[in-house]
């Protein structure tokens, strides 16, 4: 029995002697295609794994793309939104403002708002010699040319002309106005006028120099005034420089065209009679219209 047993040794022995070589290359590549195997199992684990953190961060890109869009969407809906509050908190402090100017012009004290018609500013030509002024009522609610207009503060002008609904004003700040006046303690009298510049500066010319006029004296429209109702404040004297005949005198006018909003405009003056005869000449032609 052992030698049985030798026997198959020496046979697989000399078997293997025999064809070593192609035991060794099957062995070879018996490694080499578990060695493949494995190296493509690890690539497409690889790639798998590459394909789904690439898929991650797609989405998650995708994702923050969308929440983008959404938040620029939801920004531009807030902003229209906060637009349209914005315009109407503006309309209505806009509509604030109007009625407390309106209602401090008919709460004050000094004069009878009923007795005369309101009118709101809604436009004005600004020069720095021809200012103009326009006024929300016209021939519908019988204003008529030449009208006093005013606040409670003073003069602003007068009306120059006339449409159905709204009206001109040419105000005291206009080479063109002029205005007789007086002042309210030495009735001293002169015509005042503006030369352009300063909004809040005018001048009274022909005041003699043998007046008792003081610094600081109100100026008020004059009853000789062909337009105005008498005692209207005008301004305040501020300056005066005598000249040959008459003081050069300067005034700080009471209105303040740059806050004006809402103004009153009086009835017209009915002395036709009066402005025609200052209009017609100073001399009678023959001794014959004498009577």
């Amino acid at each position: 029995m052992f030698n049985t047993e030798n026997d198959k040794f020496r046979r697989y022995t000399a078997f293997i002697n025999r064809y070593s070589t192609y035991l060794l290359f099957l062995l070879y590549c018996s490694i080499s295609v578990l060695f493949i195997k494995l190296q493509n199992r690890e690539t497409l684990d690889a790639i798998r794994t590459g394909a789904i953190e690439f898929s991650s961060f797609l989405s998650e890109k995708v994702t923050d793309i969308g929440e983008i869009f959404n938040v620029q969407n939801e920004n531009e809906r807030l902003l229209a939104v906060n637009a349209t509050l914005l315009s109407k908190i503006m309309k209505q402090d806009a509509e604030i403002a109007d009625e407390k100017s309106r209602y401090k012009l008919v709460a004050d004290t000094t004069i009878n708002a009923s007795r005369f018609i309101i009118a709101k500013v809604v436009g004005r030509k600004f020069s720095d010699r021809e200012n103009m002024l326009i006024i929300n009522v016209g021939n519908e609610r019988g204003i008529k040319q030449n009208m006093t207009v005013f606040t409670p503060s003073g003069l602003v002008g007068r009306v120059v002309f006339v449409s159905e609904h709204y009206s001109k004003v040419m105000p005291l700040i206009h080479h063109e106005f002029k205005v007789i006046v007086e002042s309210d303690k030495s009735n001293s009298m002169g015509i005042l006028s503006w030369s352009g510049g300063r909004e809040d500066i005018a001048e009274v010319e022909h005041i003699p120099i043998s007046t008792s006029l003081k610094i600081n004296e109100r100026m008020l429209t004059s009853d000789f005034s062909t337009f105005s109702v008498r005692g209207i404040p005008v301004g305040r004297v501020i300056s005066m420089k005598p000249d040959k005949l008459f003081y050069r005198v300067e005034v700080q006018l009471a209105v303040d065209y740059s806050t004006l909003s809402y103004v009153l405009i009086a009835p017209l003056k009915a002395e036709h009679e009066k402005t025609g005869l200052l209009k017609t000449s100073s001399v009678p032609s023959n001794e014959n219209e004498i009577q």
